[in-house]
């Protein structure tokens, strides 16, 4: 694969943020809010994860989850390589769980991971949010024929690439409209194709060490009040069960894909809040 990185380059900056996207997304997607974390002093880095943005990837059809949680350990490992700065890693959407994982790998390369949404597909409360047709029931009812695709490297159903918009609620992407359908139209984005291996051995996948295992690095949950998507309670039962310090703060106002006000704000003054935990300075604001 060739990965492609959408960078900010601030080699003053006290630390670093890496963004990861989720379905649908792509780096593009999140330069608004890179420009944000960049002018409160963040030097940004964000990559668009495989099958998704300009990355470019030899064998599209051959993608599964799995590849993704190696892509952005092998990342955090380069990273912590080449540079010592602290390192906070935000995740959006299912990005969050993604960057919890690849973080539970490589613990010492992220020194705060913060998270918009920690979708777990081992808990059931969160399989409403995986099908747009019948929710948690469709998602019980197709498990057994899944399954042969989480397991099978190489069946060719599993290489079968479909619209993530046949499978997944994209219309709840954002409660704007006018977005949700940007990003459901967006070829890099919403708009792609998904190899239905990579939807299986995501909907069986588990979180790289159980939460009550997971130590070392802070989390801060800044979930939207108004996700129609994966509503907070769906996070929430996986936050309260990691063993390491946690934070909740509400984005109240916004969406799936946090962009309203004034919950845009108060994800600006947590990273803010972040990069002054991470460095040791006294300014927060």
């Amino acid at each position: 694969m060739r990965v492609h990185f959408a960078r900010i380059p601030r080699p003053d900056a006290g630390a670093r943020l890496l963004l990861l996207h989720g379905a649908g997304g792509h780096s593009g997607a999140l330069w608004p809010l890179a420009a944000l974390a960049a002018d409160r002093g963040f030097d940004v880095l964000a990559p668009d994860l495989p099958g998704y943005g300009l990355t470019e990837v030899p064998n599209p059809g051959a993608i599964t989850y799995p590849h993704w949680v190696d892509c952005v350990a092998d990342l955090l490992r380069e990273q912590t390589a080449a540079d010592a700065r602290p390192l906070v890693l935000l995740g959006g959407s299912m990005g969050g769980l993604l960057g919890y994982s690849a973080s539970a790998r490589v613990p010492d390369a992220v020194d705060h991971l913060l998270v918009t949404c920690l979708l777990d597909p081992s808990n059931p409360i969160c399989w409403p949010a995986l099908s747009r047709w019948g929710g948690a029931f469709s998602v019980r009812a197709l498990r057994p024929l899944l399954a042969p695709l989480a397991r099978a490297n190489g069946h060719a159903l599993a290489r079968c690439r479909v619209p993530i918009r046949w499978i997944a609620p994209m219309k709840a992407i954002a409660n704007q409209p006018a977005l949700a359908r940007l990003c459901m139209n967006d070829v890099r984005g919403g708009g792609s194709r998904v190899p239905l291996g990579f939807l299986a051995s995501f909907l069986f996948s588990m979180p790289e060490v159980a939460p009550e295992a997971f130590h070392r690095i802070p989390v801060t949950l800044v979930h939207p009040t108004e996700d129609h998507w994966t509503p907070t309670a769906m996070s929430l039962a996986f936050l309260q069960r990691i063993a390491a310090p946690t934070r909740y703060v509400p984005l109240q106002g916004c969406g799936h894909f946090p962009v309203e006000e004034p919950g845009l704000t108060t994800l600006v003054e947590v990273l803010q809040e972040t990069l002054a935990q991470v460095t040791g300075s006294t300014e927060v604001g």
